[in-house]
Formats: C-alpha cells, structure tokens, sequence
C-alpha cells in the first residue's frame, strides 16, 4: 500500500508519526546507551572484585605455589578478570555499531523528513492559494452577471417609459450592454482559470503528494529497518564474545578439577613436619627399692647425663617440648635445632638470600642499561652518575653471594646426616631458587625424619663446604646469570602483545615487532624492562609500557 493513494488526506498525522518514529530512535538510542554503560560498570566492579583477592606477594610466594587449591583461586581470579574484559568489549561495541550510528542517522533522518515536509506544506499553501483565486473569479462572475441582470432589466424599464427621453434610453441601452460584456469577460476567466485550477488539484494530489509522501513512507520503512538491524546488532554484540566467555568459565572449571586433596595434605606435612619421632614410655622409676637399683636409664647419674649430652636418646624425645624456648634465639646457622628443623631454616634462609641477590641484580641491569642510553644520548644524562650506585650494587652481590655460600655449606652438612635424595637433586633445587623461580619445600621431599641425636661437628662442616659450595664470580658481571641459565631454562609465566615496534640495539635487549606475541619469563622489577622468550629460543628485555602483559599461574615453560 501506498501512502500517497490510501493517506493523500492525512498529512498532519503522517508528520506526527514520523515524527514519533523519530523519538523512538532516540528512545533506543539511550536504551543502548544505558545497556553500555551498566556493561562498563559490571567489567569494573568484576575487575575490583579479582584485584581485591588477588594474593599479596609474599603470600603468593608462601602459600599460592604451595597448595593446588590456592592456585585454582587463583587462576579463577585470573579468568573471572579476562571475563570482566570481555564485558568491556560489549560496552565498546555498543557503543561503537549501534550508539554512534544511530547518532548520526538521526541527523540524517531529522534533515530529511524537515526536507520532506517543507515540500508538502509548500504544496499545500500552492494548492490553497489557487483556491482561494479561483473562489475570487467565481465570486466576480457571479456579481458580474447580477449586475448585467440589473442593467438589462433598467433598460427594458427605460425603454417602456414614454416619458424617458431617447438619450437616456440609449445611455441604459449601452449600460446593459457593457455589463453583459463584463459579465462574458468574468465567465471566460472564470472557466479558463477553473480548468487550470483542476489541473493543478489533480497533480496535487496524484503526483506531488503522492510522490512527497512516498519518499517520507521510504524513509520510515528505511528507519524501521535500521532499527530492526540495530536490534540483531546488540543480541550479536554478546553472541560474538561468548566463546571467550565460555574458555574463560571453561578455565575455572578446569582450575577447579585441578584441586588435588592429597597433594595439598601432603604438601602440610612437609611444611610443618618436626622430623623427629614421638616421645617413647616414660620408665617406671621406683624409689622404694633404692639399695637395690643398679646402674641403668632410670638412674640420678644417667639421667643427669642425658639431660648434659645432646647426644641422647631421651633429650630427641624432648624436642617438642623444648623448641620454643629457643624460638627466636640462638646461633647463626641454627644448629640449636633438630635436623629437620634446622634444614628449612637453612633453605628460608638461602631463598631469601637468591631472592635479595635477584632484586640486586635486575637493578643493576637496569642501571647497565641505562648507562648505555646515557652513553648514545649524552644530553640525556652523565654516564658517570650511574657507576657508584652500580660499584654499590656489585659490593652488595658478591656479600650476598658469600652468604649464601655459607649457608648452602651448612645445608649441605645437614642433608649428609638426613637420610635423603641424592646430592644432585640437591643442587638443582638450589639452582632453581637463584633463578629466581618460585621455591618452596619441595627441594627436601620425601626426606626421612632423623630416628637419633643430632651432634655439631664444625670439622665436618668444614668438609661439606668445600665439596659443595659453588664458585661465585667476584665481579658483577653478566656471567653471574649465564651460570644458572645454563643448568635450568627460566619457565614462561604469561604472554604478551607488542603495542609498538621496539629495535632493541643494546646488548640484552630484544627487538619486536608491532603486534608480535611473545612469551614473559620475567615481570617488571620495578625498573621499566620485562623479560621475554621468542619461539623458545630468543630471549631479552623490553620496555614494559611497549607491551601489553597477560599473566597465567598455569603458562607453560616454552
């Protein structure tokens, strides 16, 4: 159906349904607006949300890597902020294929329908105006031919009055005469001009009309459409990111299956095991017997002995009973503890001491690094300023090192009167901390508890340090990291998208490209630099602000 033909007399309700169908574009307009701005603040508070129970460091480092439980939350954590992400995406979207389009087709629409309806109400005035000539021609014919009818008739009277003279019947002769000649005039005008007015009524309202209304039944049909597309849009603005959002709930539920009970409970009795065995029976000493006692365990003098001698049987018995008086005290390689005890005191320490050694070291390269940018830019600083601080540094290193030689010697010592693993497996753990990778007990599992005493034998110490210590260079020098990067490949701990071309000239850095995906082994100490792994081989440092990170608790090592 056209509107020109069924809706020719309806102008005025056609500009108000246009009109309306206008407002309704902007109704749904603010209805998406709205829609993006709730998936905005959902994406934040779901962020807000992950940051707040995302671990501390010193957490993470103690219980995250310890418990499969703790790692499931927090990959959950990790998934639930890429879920929050994809939330932010819908919010883009909106707003990018249905917000700013239908914004300016409004214009668009509004200038056209002002275009459409300036042309009809022009018609109509057009049309109007010929009526009202055409009313004004019919109106002077008519009086016209009254006033021809009147003179006609004075005429006539004229004529039969014998009293009227000849000259004044003449005069009303000619007088008749010119009002039928006006009255002729005024008829031929009107016809003519009625003709014309026809014409003009008849492509009023079978061509103008009908064409003007036409194009406004055009544009609302191309409105409703509009709308009916931008609809599918916003059901397809979710349905495009719900494959991300079901690997991210996919994510969870596999962090969840990746719960193991067992391993968590076997993970709290090496982290707390004592390594001694329970007190044995307490012998019945009997005192009523006194002349009769004879040299033995129960006995003053023994019992005086095996409270002086470390050695004794008794006094391991006693441990859980003594340690905390000495908690917090005694010497420094801890050897007023049981063995057990005394060898994760000895690894804390180490693991602390890697991890200093680590921080010392990234700000050192840091500071290498930029000294060589100092060195090419000369206006940017004096290449000078940065050698105390790195001499500081270097010092600083070499003192840690020597530390940790010292207590790796006394670990040593322990570990050779532990039942234990071999001394390989040993070493690798402890390479694995000076590669800065996240240690826990683990490096001792499976290790028996001691069924004896335990005795100090500084000799033997002495033996294990120079079998086991490990040479350390004196300087501060690359050669420190090229030592442990060849015994162990740093895991990978997440990936990253290069935002912007990097060159990387300087010796250790490595050159990207604008949109390469690579591999994180190491975060940002703090320094600026982010390290990386190209295709598992290609390893080196870039600008942090030059890529955009996406840690994992579960990467893989490349």
């Amino acid at each position: 159906m056209s509107w020109g033909s069924e809706l020719w007399d309806q102008f005025d309700n056609l500009e108000k349904h246009t009109q309306w169908g206008i407002e309704f574009v902007e109704k749904y307009t603010k209805f998406v607006k709205e829609r993006s701005e709730i998936e905005t603040n959902y994406a934040k508070q779901i962020r807000n949300l992950s940051k707040k129970y995302q671990p501390k460091k010193n957490s993470r480092e103690d219980e995250e890597s310890k418990y499969s439980f703790c790692r499931a939350f927090l990959t959950t954590l990790n998934e639930l902020n890429d879920y929050a992400g994809q939330h932010e995406v819908i919010a883009e979207n909106l707003t990018s294929q249905i917000i700013a389009e239908l914004s300016r087709y409004l214009q668009d629409i509004k200038t056209e329908r002002k275009m459409h309806f300036h042309d009809g109400r022009k018609a109509q005035q057009h049309i109007e105006s010929s009526w009202k000539q055409l009313e004004s021609c019919k109106r002077r014919f008519e009086r016209d031919c009254k006033e021809a009818d009147r003179a006609q008739q004075y005429f006539e009277k004229m004529d039969a009055d014998i009293n009227v003279t000849k000259a004044d019947v003449e005069k009303a002769r000619q007088q008749a005469q010119m009002r039928h000649q006006m009255a002729s005039d005024s008829k031929g005008d009107y016809s003519s001009y009625l003709q014309k007015f026809n014409q003009e009524q008849n492509d009023h309202y079978y061509t103008i009309i009908p064409n003007i209304f036409q194009k406004l039944q055009d544009m609302e049909e191309k409105r409703i459409e509009r709308i009916g597309v931008c609809m599918k849009t916003f059901a397809d603005v979710d349905r495009q990111v719900l494959p991300i959002v079901g690997k991210c709930l996919d994510g969870m539920t596999k962090a969840a299956e990746s719960i193991e009970p067992k391993d968590d409970s076997k993970q709290v009795v090496e982290s707390y095991k004592s390594g001694f065995e329970p007190p044995g029976e307490v012998e019945f000493e009997d005192y009523g017997q006194a002349m009769k006692r004879t040299a033995s365990d129960t006995s003053l003098t023994n019992s005086r002995e095996g409270k002086e001698k470390p050695v004794s049987k008794s006094k391991g018995k006693l441990w859980p009973f003594i340690k905390n008086k000495n908690k917090g005290s005694g010497p420094e390689d801890f050897s007023h503890l049981p063995p057990e005890q005394r060898r994760k005191k000895l690894q804390g320490k180490i693991d602390d001491l890697n991890k200093d050694i680590q921080k010392d070291m990234d700000q050192r390269d840091a500071l290498t690094k930029m000294k060589d940018v100092y060195v090419k830019n000369p206006q940017m600083g004096d290449p000078a300023s940065v050698d105390p601080r790195l001499l500081e540094i270097g010092q600083n290193i070499e003192k840690l090192q020597l530390e940790v030689q010292k207590f790796e010697g006394w670990l040593a010592e322990v570990e050779e009167r532990m039942p234990s693993k071999s001394d390989t497996q040993r070493r690798s753990g402890i390479f694995e901390t000076q590669n800065n990778t996240t240690v826990s007990n683990n490096c001792a599992q499976d290790r028996e508890s001691p069924d004896g005493s335990y005795t100090e034998e500084q000799n033997s110490e002495t033996q294990v340090i120079k079998v086991n210590t490990h040479p350390v260079p004196t300087s501060s020098t690359p050669e420190f990291d090229d030592e442990f990067d060849d015994e162990e490949t740093l895991p990978t701990i997440g990936t990253c998208k290069a935002l912007y071309p990097f060159e990387g000239h300087n010796e250790g850095t490595i050159s990207v490209a604008e949109g390469e995906l690579l591999y994180v082994i190491e975060e940002d100490k703090g320094d600026g630099w982010t390290r990386v792994r190209r295709n598992g081989e290609e390893e080196g440092y870039v600008p942090t602000s030059y890529v955009e990170v996406f840690l994992e608790t579960n990467a893989k090592d490349s």
